[in-house]
């Protein structure tokens, strides 16, 4: 074993070399005390507090380098610290989980230790979850194993579709994995269990569709959703992000529309083309809420509205279209009138590490000059329509 002190950068971490076989080597950080980096004969870099608690030497792992980034890694040594101040271990919550307990319980400690904290999308693990693993709540973890998880996924996969059983793959890899962490000694019962092979969707309005969705949603009686669907088009962002749009994030002058936090943990900026901005305009002259489509429920917002959008597909007689679809559908009329790769994942908020640096670079422009010629030629299809009923 060897030991190194220096100021934690990234840099300097990735250089660190393997530990020799059968040895650990540990850098401690210059400039967060207690903060550690440990690294094995494989190469494996882990984050760990070192700290005296309740009188006896601790090791708190934090997570591995560089899936943790040096400042987080010194704000998670900070905060742990923070805690152990106040009076809590911990190392309690730790130990405990190598102790048996039901899944029920690990589930519950998943909720509200990691997904609760790390995830938007919690309420759909409580929601899943319980709709397909309530009969393992009672049950020991450590009889949960390999066999049964993959007799589960076939059978989530035949009943309820291949997409459902992969997404559930995932949950009880993610909360296995999350015991591991925490100090379960046992094996994740989900590793190596392959999921179905995904065929990667491509659906969007076709041309010979349009003029018949368009006339479909005009006769939408709700206009709150009516014009929620219209905008989703318009705009391409994503549904969630869509359903709770503010009138803070949105410029008439700039005729924009921030999204503040996205899916991939970024902020966007749409460009809003005239025909979102006529909706838009008449719209907040009757509002009285924050929300653009306000909503009855708990969010003070508009809910996923289904029954609208299947009154729309019924009557459009167009089958197999979901909202996000629509998202996709600004795409591809981009993509039809000249735009290239670069500009339509600029216009869609998509993040790839080939296209950030190109990202940086652009201004919203092109983006606002693809998005307008991609509506004009998509709202072009109307045409036939009003001249075949003259």
């Amino acid at each position: 074993m060897s030991s190194h002190r220096l100021n934690f950068t990234k840099a300097a971490l990735s250089r660190a070399p393997n530990a020799a076989k059968g040895r650990k080597d540990y850098y401690y950080d210059e400039r967060e005390a207690g903060l550690v980096m440990a690294v094995t004969p494989t190469g494996t870099k882990s984050f760990y507090l070192y700290k005296r608690i309740d009188g006896r030497p601790e090791r708190l792992l934090l997570g591995r380098f560089p899936d943790i980034s040096v400042e987080n890694a010194r704000k998670m040594a900070a905060a742990a610290k923070g805690k152990i101040a106040s009076g809590n271990n911990p190392q309690k919550e730790r130990r405990a989980i190598r102790a048996e307990m039901s899944f029920g319980d690990l589930f519950t400690l998943y909720l509200e230790k990691y997904a609760k904290v790390h995830k938007r999308s919690w309420a759909y693990d409580q929601r899943e979850v319980n709709k397909f693993l309530s009969h393992w709540f009672k049950r020991k973890i450590s009889a949960i194993d390999r066999s049964e998880v993959e007799r589960l996924h076939a059978r989530i996969g035949k009943e309820n579709g291949i997409y459902q059983a992969n997404r559930l793959l995932e949950r009880i890899r993610s909360i296995f994995n999350k015991a591991i962490d925490w100090g379960w000694d046992g094996t994740n019962p989900a590793i190596g269990i392959k999921k179905f092979k995904e065929k990667s969707r491509d659906r969007f309005l076709q041309p010979d569709e349009l003029p018949r969705f368009f006339e479909a949603l005009a006769n939408e009686p709700n206009e709150t959703a009516r014009d929620f669907i219209m905008i989703s088009l318009l705009t391409g962002a994503r549904k969630s992000n869509t359903l709770a749009m503010r009138w803070q994030d949105i410029s008439f002058q700039a005729e924009t529309w921030r999204i503040p936090d996205t899916k991939n943990g970024d902020a966007q900026t749409i460009h809003l083309p005239r025909q979102a901005m006529a909706i838009l305009t008449e719209r907040k002259l009757q509002s009285e809420s924050p929300w653009v489509f306000p909503g009855e429920g708990k969010s003070g917002h508009l809910a996923d509205p289904k029954k609208a959008w299947a009154r729309i597909l019924k009557e459009a007689g167009i089958a197999d279209l979901r909202i996000h679809d629509l998202r996709r559908t600004l795409g591809s009329y981009q993509a039809a009138t000249g735009a290239n790769g670069y500009i339509i994942g600029k216009s869609l908020g998509h993040r790839s590490q080939q296209s950030t640096a190109i990202y940086a670079r652009l201004n919203l422009d092109p983006v606002r000059d693809s998005v307008n010629k991609a509506t004009e030629a998509m709202f072009g299809y109307m045409q036939p329509a009003r001249e075949d009923r003259k």
